[in-house]
């Protein structure tokens, strides 16, 4: 069965299938993975029928993800279901739900189990469980990537529609690319951490896997509501990513290292080239600032907070635990304050030295990691090959990036490869609408059990930072006023025109022409003319700077453009005709300025 949203809802509205059926046969078919180790619980009848219960006296798809099925990671409290982070002697029951955990709920999604993972998200490769190792989707001596492994397995095995990870250094993005699936990074702070177990707190986030960018921003909706209560939550509108132009300049790194792996080099050259033939532009970058701060995340004193996490547990049960994780956890207690402090200036540098590349690209693209493994390599040299998969992870969180691991088709070998895309802090909702306009260009299905993608739908992905602006005149790309919208951080979206129902006019004065857009009255017998127009997109945070600018008798108001939609962009109030010329016939400015020159 399809189960993404969409697809899902129309489903349960024509009556095909109610909640508590679709939850009895997805039980039945995770019992056909238990070779697979994905679960540590998965929820009883008795657990689930609270939530079927709330559903069934409710109206179907009252509510946004009404009879949704999903998966969480064990070290994401549930309500009255044992957390353990995959460490049997820490488990506990926690009274109430982590807070995002309680946000799905509330708009209607089931959740249907606990998922495996690497012991306290320590980990990239899905094998550190007592539990068992997670298995491939796709083939199963391979890893499954961790340590958000089993959330990745259910999904990619069509066991829920979507599911929840955590990302500290890669764990929700590099299980996405091993099984076929999207998986969000978000901004940190953006979704709550609260009843998160952390792994590294001031580095930690909730992620998401999807099937597809369009269900990934549905529940990044709903994930994303602000948490008063956490100390590191941060409200979105806070943060201000450059505007994008409509299709954003890519960079890349300029050495690349795929650990002699040539199925994934010969991938991601693939990967590139069917970007440029879209008309892509690709920028290599200079890439040793990011390879480095990748370093700090283990290398430095940022293990402490790993330790910092269990430090109780760690002192008394060091014995229970996975010998890998134990071991990086152990090294946290010889780290000292100087080498803390050391860290944090590294890391300061870092940052400054990335932060031009904004100047340079809209957005980064990298192989999400460089290559794969045989689980029984990984089980025989357990640190450096996780380390490898880390190459083009670890830094994300320490350069407060958002992050969006993408399919990108498959290997020779059968094997899926990806792609992650990254930007500044609070592009969650551009990067998800470029992974949507991309996904197809790649594959046709999500997953390992051929679950077709929708159709990319743009203008479905809201970007509150930003407004569309429509200029006419002198603000145009080479007229004399353009500075003005550079210099705010404005990005060309597209060159269009208006619905043929308006006017236009050179005004009357100087010394810069100005031109004059009227929209005519449908009860006048005047004829209406399509102008040409640009439409940039303008960070709202300078929209009223831009504003102060307009001289009297221009304004901003709404702008129907030739689609039926419609933007903010330049008005003419009726007294500023008088002794203009009416220049409709030319189309627009750049016409009539051609003209009038000549």
């Amino acid at each position: 069965m399809n189960l993404t949203l969409d697809t899902l809802k129309q489903a349960y509205a024509a009556g095909k299938i109610t909640p508590r059926s679709l939850v009895k046969q997805l039980l039945a078919e995770a019992k056909t993975y238990q070779d697979h180790n994905i679960f540590i619980h998965l929820l009883s009848e008795a657990e689930l029928e609270p939530y079927l219960t709330m559903l069934e006296s409710s109206h179907v798809n009252s509510m946004p993800l009404w009879g949704v099925p999903f998966v969480i990671k064990d070290n994401i409290d549930l309500a009255g279901i044992p957390t353990t982070a995959a460490c049997p002697a820490f488990s506990f029951v926690p009274e109430k739900s982590a807070f995002v955990v309680q946000q799905l709920i509330n708009a209607g999604a089931i959740p249907l189990g606990k998922s495996n993972m690497d012991q306290f998200a320590t980990g990239l490769v899905g094998t550190r469980s007592p539990y068992g190792a997670c298995h491939n989707a796709f083939d199963f001596d391979k890893i499954s990537g961790g340590s958000s492994s089993g959330s990745a397995l259910a999904l990619a095995l069509n066991l829920c529609s979507f599911s929840l990870g955590t990302d500290t250094a890669g764990s929700g993005r590099v299980p996405a690319a091993f099984n076929n699936l999207i998986g969000l990074k978000p901004s940190k702070g953006l979704l709550s951490t609260s009843g998160l177990l952390p792994a590294v707190r001031s580095q930690d986030v909730m992620s998401i896997f999807a099937l597809n960018a369009q269900d990934a921003y549905q529940v990044f909706e709903i994930a994303s509501t602000y948490d008063k209560a956490d100390e590191y939550a941060r409200q979105e509108l806070t943060l201000t990513p450059p505007a994008w132009p409509a299709k954003p300049v890519i960079g890349i790194p300029d050495k690349l290292s795929f650990y002699n792996d040539e199925l994934a080099k010969a991938q991601f050259f693939d990967t590139l080239a069917t970007l440029k033939n879209l008309g892509y532009e690709i920028k290599e970058i200079n890439f040793e600032p990011w390879i480095e701060t990748a370093k700090l995340l283990y290398g430095g004193a940022w293990v402490a907070e790993r330790y910092t996490a269990i430090s109780e547990f760690f002192d008394a049960h060091e014995s229970d635990m996975d010998p890998a994780v134990a071991k990086i956890i152990a090294g946290a207690t010889s780290l000292s304050a100087q080498q803390a402090y050391q860290g944090n200036y590294d890391l300061q540098k870092a940052q400054r030295l990335t932060q031009a590349v904004w100047q340079k690209v809209d957005c980064m693209l990298t192989p999400t990691t460089p290559t794969i493994f045989d689980i029984k390599a990984v089980q025989a040299d357990p640190i450096k090959l996780n380390s490898v998969l880390g190459t083009y992870t670890n830094f994300m969180n320490l350069l407060d990036y958002a992050a969006v691991a993408l399919p990108t088709g498959f290997r020779t070998d059968g094997l899926p490869a990806g792609i992650t895309l990254f930007s500044a802090a609070g592009s969650d909702r551009q990067l998800l609408k470029l992974a949507d306009q991309l996904h197809t260009e790649f594959v046709n299905t999500a997953g390992a059990k051929q679950t077709p993608l929708p159709i990319a739908q743009p203008e479905h992905f809201n970007t509150p930072h930003h407004i569309p602006l429509a200029v006419v005149g002198a603000h145009l790309t080479g007229f004399p006023l353009n500075g003005q919208l550079i210099e705010r951080g404005a990005k060309l979206l597209k060159t269009t025109k208006t619905a043929p129902k308006y006017a236009f006019y050179e005004l009357a004065g100087g010394p810069i022409l100005k031109p004059g857009l009227v929209k005519i009255n449908p009860e006048s017998d005047q004829k209406g003319a399509s102008i040409e127009v640009e439409v940039w997109s303008m960070p709202k945070q300078h929209l009223g700077s831009f504003l102060a600018l307009i001289p009297s008798p221009l304004g901003l108001g709404k702008v129907e453009l030739i689609d039926g939609s419609q933007v903010v962009g330049f008005i003419c109030e009726p007294i500023g005709l008088e002794g203009a010329t009416n220049i409709s016939h030319t189309g627009g400015w750049r016409n009539w300025m051609k003209e009038r020159n000549a």
